[in-house]
């Protein structure tokens, strides 16, 4: 994503005030804030209320009106460091985390997975399956927030989650399900933004809070085996909203058989 400084700093208000009190309804929470914020993030996200009852990373409108863009928000190509991994999910069922457009759940169904894309933007998934068509393959969709979606239990051969970035809480929940939710065997393969990728404004979210960490996943995701599990630079280039030099953590682990 693009944002500038007054931008983020706006949001970060709206995000850290519903942070301090989750006892907030969305009409209490917007009126709790000075009307000139109010104004302000109405007009940035062109929203009718303050982000803080439904934040970009959560709020399908938000994902709604990007996705409706012309291009591709992130791209028809799939994540490199996925490309470079892919060759370890075991055949069968694969599931893809706020998969957006599509762009990785064509290439594994291109590869030969069953593959489901999970994502709150029906606009978004709209597309994933357009793109499915144009390349002649078959996709399962499902419009759902993943705070609530049901991953299963021992479900999935593999679990895909490219830049998910979602609040800290929503966050480790749905780790803590995507443990669950592999099979014995099962891969999961994650790449996010670090916080020292706000330094980097080459896209991501705006605010450390939304950004993972090799510390915090290691106890996230406990009950997996790491096989790659590091935090480097690297360039990314995908669409027009990740574009240059990128502070990333890469995982790829595997539940016990």
């Amino acid at each position: 994503m693009h944002w500038d400084e007054s931008s983020a700093g706006r949001w970060l208000l709206a995000f850290r005030l519903r942070k301090s009190d989750s006892r907030l309804g969305a009409s209490s929470a917007n009126d709790a804030l000075p009307h000139e914020f109010r104004d302000a993030s109405s007009a940035l996200f062109g929203l009718s209320e303050c982000p803080v009852a439904r934040f970009p990373p959560m709020d399908p409108s938000f994902w709604n009106r990007r996705y409706a863009e012309s291009e591709f928000a992130y791209g028809t190509e799939p994540n490199d460091f996925l490309v470079r991994v892919v060759d370890r999910i075991p055949p069968g069922r694969v599931l893809c985390l706020a998969e957006g457009q599509g762009r990785n759940a064509v290439f594994l169904a291109e590869k030969g997975f069953e593959v489901t894309a999970v994502d709150a933007s029906d606009v978004g998934l709209e597309r994933a399956r357009q793109l499915a068509s144009a390349r002649s393959v078959h996709i399962e969709t499902r419009v759902a927030d993943l705070a609530d979606f049901d991953l299963g239990n021992a479900a999935w051969d593999g679990i895909v989650s490219i830049f998910a970035h979602l609040p800290p809480n929503v966050r480790r929940d749905v780790h803590r399900r995507v443990v669950a939710g592999l099979r014995p065997g099962g891969v999961f393969v994650l790449e996010a933004y670090t916080p020292a990728q706000l330094e980097r404004k080459t896209g991501g979210p705006p605010v450390a809070e939304l950004m993972m960490e090799k510390q915090a996943l290691e106890s996230e995701l406990t009950g997996l085996i790491f096989s790659v599990f590091r935090e480097q630079t690297r360039p990314v280039h995908e669409g027009s909203y990740h574009q240059g030099l990128g502070e990333v953590v890469q995982v790829l682990a595997c539940k016990p058989a």
